[in-house]
């Protein structure tokens, strides 16, 4: 893979009026092997912002130290806060949704109740409006309501995607990370997918998309971030992005006939 770096003062900022995600300097260490540094990204209110980048470039990392689930160094403001060492239960509380690569599906249990346990903090803090969530969720994936009753061991990977996409909406994030929705998706799933999250942008929702599919991902996002290495090697308007000579060579090129069938 080529190495992107570009000089921290040439490169553009998301700017935004209203972020709900900033973070700065984020850096996670595996023992002495660094997996991601000082990366910095923005994500406004109501923006689909996509991370692309080659396997091991630290993306997953990336959401995992914004979700909590690693210990980092850095700084994680999210909704106007700072968080100086995210916690997976609190960040969850105030509104911050996970999509993970393996989906984490209670597979012995219907596709009713996964959902319902994606609006499990709302419960517990004596909200009850989730019922009419549960109907937008439906609305938005028809799919699993004709299998609400199934268990989530029968669906197909993409009716599990969507699942757990749903699952995550219950909780009514304030911004939703997506850990490679495509990923072993066919093609017309795959499609699929990504309408949605267009048609989750068009509804408010922020989105974080990290996925490896970059020509679909830099179709739907708006700000795009290239990541490599564990660092930020470029970022810029993802259809600037989309027309750079360097992201067309390493991720758009003549290798990625199999992208241009899955974006279209």
């Amino acid at each position: 893979m080529m190495n992107m770096q570009v000089e921290p003062h040439l490169a553009p900022r998301n700017q935004v009026d209203d972020a709900v995600l900033e973070i700065k300097d984020l850096s996670v260490a595996y023992g002495k092997v660094e997996a991601l540094s000082n990366a910095s990204l923005t994500v406004g209110k109501g923006q689909i912002v996509t991370v692309i980048g080659p396997n091991g470039a630290g993306k997953t990392t990336l959401l995992s130290a914004i979700m909590g689930a690693l210990g980092s160094r850095g700084q994680v403001h999210f909704d106007g806060s700072l968080e100086t060492l995210p916690e997976v239960e609190v960040m969850v509380s105030r509104g911050l949704g996970l999509v993970p690569e393996k989906r984490e599906l209670f597979t012995s249990m219907s596709v009713a109740d996964n959902l319902l346990l994606g609006a499990f903090q709302r419960h517990r803090r004596g909200d009850r409006r989730y019922s009419e969530t549960l109907g937008e969720v439906y609305e938005l994936f028809p799919r699993l309501w004709e299998r609400r009753e199934q268990l989530a061991a029968t669906l197909s990977g993409g009716e599990r995607q969507m699942l757990a996409v749903g699952r995550a909406l219950m909780a009514k994030p304030k911004l939703l990370m997506l850990d490679e929705p495509s990923l072993g998706l066919a093609p017309l799933i795959t499609r699929e997918i990504f309408r949605i999250i267009t048609a989750l942008r068009e509804q408010g929702v922020s989105i974080l998309l990290v996925e490896q599919n970059a020509r679909a991902a830099l179709r739907v996002a708006d700000y795009a971030y290239v990541l490599e290495t564990g660092q930020i090697a470029m970022q810029g308007p993802a259809r600037k992005l989309a027309d750079d000579p360097r992201v067309i060579e390493a991720y758009l090129g003549l290798a990625s006939k199999h992208q241009e069938m899955l974006a279209n």
